[in-house]
């Protein structure tokens, strides 16, 4: 397993080389600078980075004051978003695609599972791309002519490999891995028309966009973060704005994922802006409906839902960006039901889940396998346990035959609901193949 993800507190503390015991005489330094004392000790600096308890607005105010953060952030935010994260992300510039794509490609070597930025710097990455306009693209001027051909055979096998099924995928990532390193080189060294950069450049948008939901599958979300951040700065370069509010999606959705919905709002906000794709938008609205239901905001989420469907109700003239292409019925349906289900509506979540598993299309394996699991925990809310057995065993003997980590995470999440029914047939065989995958 990689390393579990780390409270944003301990991040920041561990970033600057802090104990606990170090942060506590920091605040209580900075509490006797204003005739205070702090009040805090090592236990509740533990309690803050395990979550059992959130500092008081007093101990928050120390905090952003040793951290250097400035109060009008941390009353933006909130707890815990406005701590300053592990790494900051490149300022938007064409100059400075290459040193994301490298930085990315060895961030993907690294196995931690890091949160990759902090909600603050992911807010200014999103603020930054809304506005800002492109430079012109450049090339080595004493670099070898880029070949036509082996542009055409780099876009070819890309979208060969990407379209592969799932449990084969899992077995190519190296070859996507160095494809993109080839690009890479291509952009930094070799002499190319303005047309054959915009190409390179939206391949290497393209596939560190795949490479980053590779890692993003395996749980090492610091690597994720970095390709996708590398996958935002080509697809700038080239203005390319709809690829570009695709990766704020990948960003805000990994930020969901994560347990901070918030950021994944203000995420989604920005992408919104981006892109006039109705399917585009469809999704995107679908997701940051995912995040209001998160937060318990039943008003925002039915609005989003609504603006979900009523575009994908739209017949598009142009076909939707690669990266949302696969959005349809189906996942609105699932993923309007996983909303429901957050917001205690049961068995209407069950019944939009359940539509939406019978129009997805068979080939869409790991989408089933995450459907399916949404399926489970409504079942298990309803106390369906048997249902929910079956489903969850589906679930787990898809994810295991095709390789999919992301949705055997999801479905050990489901173990917790499972134990008060340790006396049910099947029960105590399912937490144990829980337990050990």
């Amino acid at each position: 397993m990689d390393d579990p993800i780390r409270h944003p507190l301990a991040h920041a503390r561990e970033l600057r080389g802090w104990s606990q015991g170090d942060l506590v005489s920091f605040l209580d330094r900075a509490a006797r600078g204003h005739g205070l004392r702090s009040g805090a000790d090592k236990a509740a600096v533990s309690r803050w980075e395990n979550g059992r308890k959130t500092p008081n607005t007093d101990s928050q105010l120390l905090i952003a004051e040793v951290f250097g953060v400035p109060v009008s952030e941390m009353e933006t935010y909130g707890w815990p978003y406005w701590l300053p994260g592990r790494d900051e992300p490149l300022p938007l510039g064409a100059v400075r695609t290459v040193q994301a794509l490298h930085d990315a490609q060895r961030a993907s070597m690294d196995r931690r599972s890091f949160m990759t930025f902090s909600a603050i710097s992911l807010a200014g990455l999103a603020a930054h791309w809304a506005v800002i306009e492109p430079e012109r693209l450049a090339s080595a001027t004493g670099g070898k002519q880029v070949d036509a051909e082996l542009v055409d055979w780099l876009e070819d096998t890309s979208q060969q490999l990407t379209a592969l099924p799932t449990e084969q995928r899992q077995h190519t990532i190296r070859l996507m891995d160095a494809h993109l390193a080839t690009v890479t080189d291509l952009i930094e060294d070799g002499r190319y028309s303005e047309g054959t950069g915009r190409r390179l450049h939206l391949l290497a948008a393209s596939l560190a966009t795949t490479c980053g939901w590779y890692r993003f599958d395996q749980g090492r979300h610091w690597a994720a973060g970095k390709l996708w951040e590398a996958a935002l700065q080509s697809a700038h370069a080239v203005d390319d704005r709809d690829h570009g509010a695709g990766v704020l999606s990948d960003f805000a959705y990994q930020a969901n994922w994560l347990g901070e919905p918030k950021v994944s709002v203000d995420q989604l906000g920005y992408a919104l802006s981006g892109t006039a794709h109705p399917t585009a938008r469809s999704l995107l609205f679908l997701r940051r409906a995912r995040a209001h239901a998160a937060l318990g905001e039943r008003t925002a989420c039915y609005r989003d839902l609504s603006e979900a469907e009523s575009a994908l109700a739209i017949e598009a003239v142009d076909l939707a960006p690669g990266w949302c292409a696969w959005m349809g019925p189906a996942d609105l349906a699932v993923d309007s039901g996983q909303c429901l289900l957050d917001l205690g509506r049961t068995e209407e979540a069950h019944t939009r889940i359940t539509e939406g598993l019978a129009l997805l299309p068979r080939v869409r394996d790991k989408t089933r396998g995450v459907f399916l699991t949404y399926q489970a925990r409504g079942h298990l809310q309803s106390k369906n346990v048997e249902q929910a057995l079956a489903v969850t065993s589906e679930s787990l003997d898809l994810a295991t035959r095709i390789g999919a980590p992301r949705c055997i995470t999801l479905v050990r999440g489901l173990a917790p609901a499972f134990k008060p029914y340790r006396n049910v047939d099947g029960v105590p065989e399912l937490l144990e193949r829980l337990r050990v995958c």
